[in-house]
């Protein structure tokens, strides 16, 4: 039970790995405010872990704002933040539209700095530190076809860990962020992991979200208190493999 008393807010918590996570804290102890712009997947998701729900489009300051006042009201503190909210819509570079990359680059990297942002001044105002966990991705490590908003997104929550955990240090707000590689979050239509997936990963399956969790519960624990700044990536090898034949 880690996360006794603590209070929890998880942003794409609906769904997926963000559902995982909510899932994860809340079987730990934590009480959860289940944030998604899908309402009927967020009250399907906190009914199943007994947290409370924010419907909050994570690119809206104000609905940002509201969660965390509504974390508040609750439960008179916030002490752990995950940005999990985001979106991997695919298009070519030479085909992207403008309301593409708004619309990925908005969720993803925006709703990433405005929820940390806002949480972090309630942290501080608190005066008791706090964990703030960003989900990455690998995509954000490395170039790869169809993702030149998505990288770019990810590569930018990479670049925003760094810099929150330095200006927030002195706080004693950790934040870091985990990494996934390829995900297991809709076996209804992912199928088979591609081969070229495959042959960069030392791991060669996919992901579960439980595992994914697994390790952002880390990041968002008490037992996480020497460790700021850095990207675990959970994702079977794939950031760290060269040549995998010899």
């Amino acid at each position: 039970m880690r996360f006794q008393d603590k209070v929890a807010m998880v942003t794409g918590a609906g769904h997926g790995i963000g559902a995982a996570i909510a899932a994860r804290l809340a079987s730990e102890g934590a009480q959860v405010l289940v944030c998604d712009i899908d309402e009927a997947r967020a009250r399907e998701g906190a009914e199943k872990i007994g947290g409370q729900v924010c419907v909050i489009d994570v690119a809206q300051r104000g609905d940002v704002q509201r969660a965390v006042d509504d974390a508040v009201s609750r439960w008179s503190r916030l002490d752990i933040l995950v940005c999990s909210a985001g979106v991997m819509d695919r298009e070519s570079f030479l085909e992207a539209s403008d309301a593409h990359w708004e619309k990925v680059s908005g969720i993803n990297l925006r709703g990433t700095f405005l929820c940390g942002q806002i949480v972090a001044r309630q942290m501080v105002a608190q005066g008791s530190g706090g964990r703030i966990v960003n989900v990455a991705s690998n995509s954000g490590a490395f170039g790869g076809r169809g993702r030149a908003a998505y990288g770019a997104s990810k590569a930018g929550v990479i670049n925003l860990t760094q810099t929150m955990a330095i200006e927030l240090a002195e706080h004693e707000i950790l934040v870091n962020a985990v990494g996934p590689g390829p995900t297991l979050t809709r076996p209804e239509v992912q199928g088979e992991l591609m081969a070229s997936a495959q042959n960069r990963m030392p791991l060669k399956r996919y992901g579960t979200t439980e595992e994914i969790a697994s390790v952002a519960a880390f990041l968002a624990s008490d037992e996480c208190s020497f460790t700021t700044g850095h990207v675990f990536y959970a994702d079977g090898g794939f950031t760290i493999a060269g040549v995998m034949e010899g």
